[in-house]
């Protein structure tokens, strides 16, 4: 399957507060079948848009104040795709003859978010950076079949060198045996960088036993000490004997 590679206009604020430095970011990137509108607070989502669904999603955890982006959020984020298009169009005849730049991931990890316990719903992250241009497709297999239920990938992420990140999740219930894998798929890769995740619980290391004690020292102490004694018996036998001699 053949990816279009995204032109990406990126917004960066810095906001100073009396407590710390913050970065917020706003991220509008299109191509000619797909589109990206995000907004982003410390390298962490906010809030982006799904056109597919037509709908704003914000995906920040329950146990933090929600940070509201307006009922009209979606409609401004496709205006913005929109002119992202428009834009794209002219800056195509405009760059036509400058070979594309291609970055291939230069890190993909496979790992668990909480510590890994058979029968205990957690979750697999397979997280991809330092590619350029965005996005990469991931994939899952669970024991060498593709799996999709409970798999979600975030929005491409700038990095500060021009690359991007992105990550991959899928919900799972770790199996003593199974084995999971995310394959990760980009312009630049000339095959796809696959990662495994075997389901195995850790070894409980033995019980070293305490050495029993060897008899044998101790019963060659013995007879050392018993013949010891022995001969100092038979030297004063022989030296009472040679006194009353005398």
């Amino acid at each position: 399957m053949k990816m279009k590679e995204l032109l990406l206009f990126l917004s960066c604020v810095v906001c100073v507060s009396a407590d710390a430095l913050h970065t917020d970011i706003h991220v509008i990137g299109c191509s000619d079948f797909n589109g990206e509108v995000m907004f982003g607070l410390d390298r962490e989502e906010l809030w982006y848009a799904d056109f597919e669904k037509q709908m704003g999603v914000s995906p920040q955890p329950s146990f933090i104040d929600p940070i509201s982006f307006g009922a009209g959020a979606y409609k401004t984020a496709v205006s913005n795709l929109n002119t992202c298009r428009q834009n794209l169009q002219i800056t195509r005849e405009g760059i036509k003859d400058f070979p594309p730049l291609r970055d291939a991931p230069s890190g993909v990890m496979i790992y668990t978010r909480d510590e890994m316990e058979l029968r205990v719903n957690n979750t697999l992250i397979c997280h991809v950076t330092g590619f350029y241009p965005a996005p990469v497709k991931v994939s899952w297999t669970k024991n060498g079949r593709i799996t999709t239920e409970g798999s979600s990938i975030n929005t491409p992420y700038p990095n500060k060198n021009g690359t991007f990140t992105q990550i991959a999740r899928l919900k799972f219930i770790p199996q003593q045996g199974d084995v999971y894998s995310c394959t990760v798929e980009h312009l630049a890769l000339t095959k796809p960088l696959i990662k495994i995740y075997n389901v195995e619980t850790p070894e409980t290391p033995e019980t070293p036993e305490t050495p029993k004690p060897s008899v044998g020292p101790a019963v060659f102490c013995g007879l050392g000490v018993i013949i010891g004694l022995l001969s100092a018996a038979g030297g004063t036998f022989f030296i009472l004997k040679a006194n009353k001699c005398i």
